[in-house]
């Protein structure tokens, strides 16, 4: 992954993973390998566990452990009515920038105009 796709993924990361957890609660690893199938191959684990970790002080999640069938209990996440603001506003501030970047990306540089 490329410099500007971190970069850019740094500001999106929460928004996306609240998304995630929509479908379904999930724990840190489960949600790494979600990542993953949605094509967020670079994305390291220590990055999610450290935004699971702000998004619980923020209160966008509800937190409940579980036993493992190995080691200690799994920490599974599930997205509170508080998280659902939150990727609500999250959807508004995307679709508001991507249709933005949309008409950018349209402009024809030899006329100059929009």
């Amino acid at each position: 992954m490329g410099k500007q796709m971190t970069e850019m993924l740094k500001g999106t990361l929460e928004g996306i993973v609240l998304a995630l957890l929509t479908g379904k609660p999930a724990y840190g690893y489960e949600i790494t390998t979600l990542l993953r199938d949605q094509g967020f191959t670079d994305i390291a684990e220590g990055t999610v566990y450290a935004l699971l970790v702000r998004i619980e002080q923020k209160g966008l999640v509800d937190v409940e452990k579980r036993p493992s069938e190995k080691g200690p209990p799994r920490k599974v996440y599930s997205l509170n009515q508080q998280g659902k603001q939150e990727l609500e506003e999250f959807w508004r501030t995307w679709s508001f920038l991507a249709e933005r970047i949309e008409q950018l990306q349209s402009i024809d540089p030899s006329k100059g105009e929009n």
